[in-house]
């Protein structure tokens, strides 16, 4: 295992064998998801069971029932809170989610309840990516501290980090003990260390992954397992560990 550097690495995966190649990468924390392609949503409680045993660093879990947008029905909410019980049971380290009210701000009630949950086991709590799209960043991160979340998952509302480093910066120094800020979104190798000089972030959010040929469904082309985009159904994508490796030894 690489020697950890004063910026903490944390990997975006998809399936257990990212969270492996991660590991075997040197990143000092993941976020395990399913279904990358719309932004993670919540894993599987044999995902996160496999990766526990076949790691000992901190994996965080995505609790999200499904895409497009961040305000849910009460099944789906009910749906967030059960899952979140069982994988806390099953060793998550910690709960990623972001609510939503129909306008954008964040969702207070709910919010609090997945904190709350994460407080009384023990464990951490990210407010994700819907942090972008809240209408004001300086009231959100003031309820989110109040709401005692760990940390923001941000790309400083803007597409790419790269975009925002600016923003970034303020927003840390806005935050400052209170809660934790974590830039995440387009960050690369190329880019990284940019970013970190120009926001002072101590820790980022990383998703770099190759691509892996399935040959099992070839005997039939035209055959799609999907929606109307239509995507390969002869590759799939896994972390790709060199280049990680490769961002965490630049760091």
């Amino acid at each position: 295992m690489m020697k950890q550097s004063n910026t903490l690495l944390e990997v975006c995966c998809g399936s257990t064998d990212d969270v492996i190649e991660a590991y075997k990468a040197g990143a000092d924390r993941v976020e395990l998801n399913s279904d990358l392609f719309h932004g993670g949503l919540t894993p599987t409680v044999g995902a996160l069971a496999v990766a526990k045993r076949e790691t000992d660093f901190p994996i965080m879990t995505m609790i999200r029932p499904r895409e497009g947008g961040f305000c849910y029905t009460e099944l789906e909410y009910r749906t967030c809170l059960e899952d979140a019980r069982i994988l806390l049971d099953y060793g998550a380290d910690g709960l990623v989610f972001g609510f939503l009210t129909p306008d954008g701000h964040i969702d207070r009630s709910r919010t609090e309840e997945l904190s709350k949950m994460a407080q009384d086991a023990g464990k951490e709590s990210v407010f994700h990516r819907a942090f972008d799209v809240v209408p004001d960043w300086k009231e959100a991160i003031d309820m989110l501290a109040d709401l005692k979340i760990t940390r923001i998952l941000t790309s400083g509302q803007a597409p790419s980090v790269s975009d925002a480093t600016d923003t970034i910066k303020e927003m840390i120094d806005y935050a400052g003990n209170r809660i934790q800020i974590l830039p995440g979104a387009g960050i690369t190798l190329r880019n990284v260390q940019r970013i970190v000089h120009e926001t002072g972030a101590n820790q980022i959010h990383v998703a770099i992954h190759r691509v892996l040929s399935d040959t099992s469904t070839r005997n039939n082309r035209s055959i799609y397992y999907g929606g109307c985009l239509y995507p390969a159904e002869d590759s799939f994508s896994m972390i790709d560990r060199d280049a990680i490796g490769s961002l965490k030894t630049v760091l």
